[in-house]
C-alpha cells in the first residue's frame, strides 16, 4: 500500500485525506439516521395519550423533545395544544425546520467530496502529464521519471473515482433517506393536530 501511495505522488495525500472524511461521516450517517431512532413507532399514539390524560408538563415536553427528532416536532405542538390551530401548525413547522436541518447534516460536506474527489483525481493527472512531458530532453527520455509519471497520472484518476462513486452512492442514499423522514414526521405532525383540533369541535 505504500508502495502505491509513493508511486502516486504527493496528490494523493489530497485524495487520501478527502476518503477518511468521507468514510467517518458515511458510517456516522449509518448510525444516525436510523429510523428507529428519528420515528420511533409507538411515539404518536403515547404523545396522543399524554395528551387525552392532560398530563402535560415542563418534564414531558423535555423528555419529549430529547427522545428523537419526530420527538421534537410533537413537543413542539404539544407546547401548543390550546392555541389556535393555525398557531400549533406553525410551531411545528419551525420544529421541523431545525429538524431537518439536523437531519441533513454533513450531507453537503458529503455531496462535495464526491463532486470534488473525480476533479482532485483529474489534477493528479494533471500533475502526472507534467512529470510525463518533463522526462522528455534533449538527450532522450529518462524511463524512470516517465513511468513515475504515468503512475502518478493513472493511480490518481483511479483514486478519484474509486473515492467518487461510493461516497456518491451513500449521499443520494441519506438524501433520499432524509426526505422520507421528512415526509413521515410531516404526516404525524398532521395526525397529531388533527386529533387535538378534531376533539375541539
Amino acid at each position: 500500500m505504500l508502495d502505491i501511495i509513493h508511486a502516486a505522488g504527493w496528490p494523493i495525500y489530497l485524495l487520501l485525506v478527502s476518503s477518511v472524511i468521507a468514510f467517518a461521516l458515511i458510517i456516522e450517517r449509518l448510525l444516525y439516521l436510523r429510523r428507529k431512532r428519528i420515528l420511533p413507532s409507538n411515539l404518536l399514539a403515547e404523545v396522543i395519550r399524554v395528551y387525552h390524560n392532560g398530563k402535560i408538563n415542563a418534564d414531558v415536553l423535555t423528555n419529549l423533545e430529547n427522545n428523537s427528532p419526530l420527538g421534537r416536532v410533537l413537543a413542539a405542538g404539544l407546547r401548543n395544544v390550546n392555541s389556535p390551530r393555525e398557531v400549533m401548525k406553525e410551531s411545528i413547522e419551525e420544529a421541523g425546520r431545525g429538524t431537518a436541518h439536523d437531519l441533513e447534516r454533513f450531507l453537503t460536506t458529503l455531496g462535495t467530496i464526491a463532486t470534488l474527489a473525480p476533479l482532485m483525481g483529474l489534477f493528479g493527472t494533471v500533475v502526472g502529464m507534467i512529470e510525463i512531458f518533463g522526462a522528455q530532453n534533449a538527450m532522450g527520455t529518462n524511463p524512470t521519471q516517465l513511468a513515475h509519471g504515468i503512475s502518478v497520472a493513472l493511480y490518481n484518476t483511479g483514486f478519484g473515482l474509486a473515492i467518487a462513486m461510493p461516497t456518491l452512492v451513500f449521499y443520494r442514499h441519506f438524501r433520499a433517506l432524509v426526505d422520507s423522514f421528512i415526509v413521515d414526521m410531516e404526516q404525524q405532525a398532521i395526525k397529531f393536530v388533527d386529533t387535538v383540533h378534531g376533539n375541539r369541535k
